[in-house]
């Protein structure tokens, strides 16, 4: 028994199963939203102390804290410190819920005075919030 089949019967049977297969290697990309971002002197109980954009060159370590939403599944968003045009560090940090608070730190040498700042950035390098701030004498 031979069973005809049509060349038009082909193509849309290849096209229902194209539009049903997920493609490979595609994510699912989720809307990251920076609520809140700081620069601050301590982390203590899940928020930022001593919040400010000056600081003293006699500050030995600041943090950058911030409050990401819209984490659908877990991710990671990237701080990148930056003394004037000069990337200092990159910092990988987990975002393991919809809404997630998390902050990463810096030592401050005495003479980097001067303008500073923070990069947040999502996992696809898309700039989410830049917090400036600047170290004084």
């Amino acid at each position: 028994m031979k069973i005809k089949v049509s060349f038009s019967s082909v193509v849309i049977w290849l096209i229902c199963a194209c539009l049903l297969i997920p493609a490979a290697g595609a994510q699912q990309t989720d809307k990251l939203d920076v609520v809140a971002a700081a620069i601050c002197e301590n982390v203590e109980g899940r928020e930022a102390v001593n919040v400010g954009t000056r600081f003293a060159n006699s500050t030995p370590r600041l943090y950058c804290f911030t409050k990401i939403v819209g984490a659908g599944s877990p991710t990671e968003v990237v701080h990148v410190w930056s003394y004037g045009d000069v990337e200092r560090a990159r910092v990988s940090l987990a975002v393991n819920a919809n809404t997630w608070r998390t902050y990463s730190s810096k030592a401050i040498q005495a003479h980097e005075i001067g303008s500073w700042r923070v990069d947040v950035l999502d996992t696809s390098g898309n700039l989410l919030e830049t917090v400036n701030f600047e170290i004084t004498q």
